[in-house]
């Protein structure tokens, strides 16, 4: 069977790998905020501690991303991806045993060393074993768990929270970790760059810390305030650490974050129409599971049911968007993404406590659309133009960019949350007559959420503005149209 195994094609086993880790890591990002409730109980620990089981593992993440495109490169891929592995699965595992609250802290730090590596790392090793010709192809296969693991992950946990216990929503990981890690033992091979460079010291401690104070300032704002003294401070330390980073990098030969990578105009572009086009998209799904959950009174499970949709829908857009990339470019194909990504947003601020749910599973599947046409282009023209050594570390910057641009979005629209409820209640219930005060509650809630749709119908409109200023020439390699019986050919790119 091995041996059968084997003669495939080596891209694919790297891409079966890749969705191994991939898929246990986004999804662990999703379903553990299912159950803070519960853990809140079983521990009896206050919102203040609760907290840090989500900021712990976020803060561990900080770290370990700028460094995991060094670390592979010097090291080796495959052991640095089957460590990253180990370590999120021993995490899982120990989470899932742990028996006070400081203990599942400490714990979710350890398998935020793994998640912190696996992606980039996986990220790197798919794109290395993809010819630029077939790398639309490639993010098709980096497309699957990322669109499957954030939609299923509060489904699963709903379920798991409520029917069995909230231990499993650590072990389900076990079987998935194990799985990858005896894959990619036995299929994947070793790749090292000659040219890694030695440990970059001030670069690891510069952009670790800096990443960490950032993504802490930027989870205590919503409910602190962007004035409070802690997310200034933190804020103010974590801006100073990269400016400091900024001046150490550029001053190193081999930086373990490349800055210098920013000067390709591919590589810069693509990114900041990404960075928008996540911190819209994750943001937005922030909110909706509290306003279904909260405001309407759905279930944990009824929620998550309800917003994966947007999941089919970027399932079925995929085969479409893969098909039409070498021939549209990604110039196009992103702001039309983007702009679906827009008008769905500003839909939501049609959506009140009298609208069917379907209303908004259609709405979820037209952003499916848009998301799938917005993902492929930007996974595949980003890394168009960068050369196969420097691939680790352009992976690590744009695994940075997309776990900054996520916190980004849902600080932003959390604290337009938080702060447009104060006001819209405190106005409603001021104008209600005591008899219709829960009444005026909830209505002043609603337009709270409605304002904060409209920050991310912003957001996304941004994106486009980014999608405009990509120049489909520079991903010319990757735009190859494949015809049977003949060899692929470039397309003119006018």
């Amino acid at each position: 069977m091995v041996s059968r195994l084997r003669s495939l094609d080596y891209k694919w086993f790297v891409a079966a790998a890749f969705v191994f880790g991939i898929f246990m890591d986004i999804m662990d990002s999703t379903i553990v905020n299912v159950a803070l409730p519960v853990l809140g109980k079983d521990f009896r620990a206050g919102n203040n501690t609760l907290e840090w089981v989500v900021t712990g593992y976020l803060l561990s993440l900080a770290v370990w991303i700028p460094a995991s495109g060094w670390i592979g490169d010097r090291f080796g891929t495959k052991k640095t991806f089957m460590f990253a592995l180990a370590m999120f699965v021993t995490g899982s595992a120990l989470c899932g045993v742990s028996q006070s609250i400081g203990q599942l802290i400490f714990f979710r730090v350890l398998q935020g060393v793994g998640g912190g590596m696996m992606t980039p790392v996986g990220t790197a090793m798919l794109f290395r074993a993809f010819p630029p010709a077939e790398r639309a192809r490639a993010s098709v296969v980096l497309m699957i768990p990322t669109i499957i693991a954030p939609t299923l992950g509060p489904i699963l946990g709903g379920w798991l929270v409520t029917d069995v216990s909230w231990r499993w929503i650590f072990y389900v990981n076990l079987p998935i970790g194990l799985l990858g890690l005896v894959f990619t033992g036995l299929f994947l091979r070793e790749h090292r760059e000659e040219k890694a460079g030695s440990f970059d010291l001030w670069g690891f401690l510069f952009s670790g810390s800096g990443l960490a104070l950032l993504l802490y300032a930027l989870s205590q704002a919503p409910n602190d305030g962007w004035t409070s003294g802690i997310v200034l401070s933190t804020g103010i330390a974590g801006a100073i650490c990269f400016v400091l980073l900024i001046i150490a990098e550029l001053r190193v030969a081999e930086p373990m974050l490349d800055l210098r990578l920013l000067t390709d105009r591919m590589f810069r572009n693509a990114n900041l129409a990404f960075f928008m086009s996540m911190g819209g998209m994750l943001g937005v799904l922030f909110l909706l599971p509290l306003f279904l959950q909260e405001l309407i009174g759905l279930s944990a499970l009824q929620s998550g049911l309800t917003t994966f949709p947007q999941a089919l829908g970027m399932v079925a857009i995929i085969p479409l968007a893969g098909r039409l990339y070498p021939r549209t470019g990604p110039r196009r194909m992103m702001a039309l993404g983007l702009t679906g990504i827009t008008i769905t947003t500003a839909l939501f601020l049609l959506v009140d406590l009298q609208t069917s749910l379907w209303w908004i599973r259609g709405i979820m599947v037209l952003r499916g659309f848009g998301f799938g046409f917005m993902m492929i282009p930007a996974q595949t023209a980003t890394f168009a133009t960068i050369r196969p050594p420097d691939m680790g570390r352009a992976s690590a910057y744009f695994n940075t960019n997309r776990q900054v641009a996520g916190s980004v979005g849902v600080a932003v629209l959390a604290t337009v949350l938080v702060s447009r409820t104060t006001t819209h209640v405190a106005a409603a219930v001021a104008a209600a007559a005591p008899a219709a005060r829960q009444a005026a509650i909830q209505h002043g809630t609603l337009l709270a959420y409605h304002d904060a749709y409209f920050v991310g119908v912003l957001i996304a409109a941004v994106g486009i503005a980014f999608a405009f200023l990509i120049h489909d020439e520079d991903a010319a390699e990757t735009m190859v149209v494949r015809s049977s019986g003949r060899k692929p050919e470039p397309v003119a790119v006018h």
